[in-house]
């Protein structure tokens, strides 16, 4: 089982933090990373089962949210290369807000099954920086 890691530093409570990134069908606040958000199915961007489509490539399911501790998971069904439906399973994602300091600390984690984990890494971990990154900026 593979596995990766992304952290940043955030300049705002976690409450802020958490208003941002919370609805999963509204990423705004990742301009330079996502350009096209397709919400498919009628739940909302709050519910469990909610489906995304990210830039027409990420096939994503919102796994679970607990508000309480500021912490959601999602699964990635299909997407390029490594992350095609027929060659990774069980793709979890989970992001975690943390008090740190004057700030938060948002956690970004995933793990999947793969016969690449290291393509998985190699193509999910730039994402991941860009999209902690753009984040960052909005506070």
């Amino acid at each position: 089982m593979g596995n990766c890691h992304n952290t940043i530093e955030v300049n705002a409570s976690v409450n802020e933090v958490w208003d941002k990134i919370i609805n999963f069908h509204d990423l705004s606040w990742a301009p330079n990373v996502i350009e096209k958000v397709e919400t498919v199915g009628d739940k909302s961007g709050n519910e469990i089962g909610a489906k995304r489509v990210l830039n027409d490539a990420f096939h994503e399911t919102l796994l679970s949210v607990d508000a309480s501790n500021h912490t959601f998971t999602y699964a990635i069904e299909n997407g390029p290369g490594p992350l095609e439906s027929n060659a990774v399973d069980s793709y979890v994602g989970k992001v975690v807000l943390k008090p740190s300091g004057n700030g938060t600390e948002v956690v970004w984690t995933y793990e999947y099954q793969s016969q690449d984990d290291n393509g998985i890494a190699e193509l999910c971990n730039p994402v991941y920086q860009a999209l902690l990154s753009d984040l960052a900026k909005q506070f």
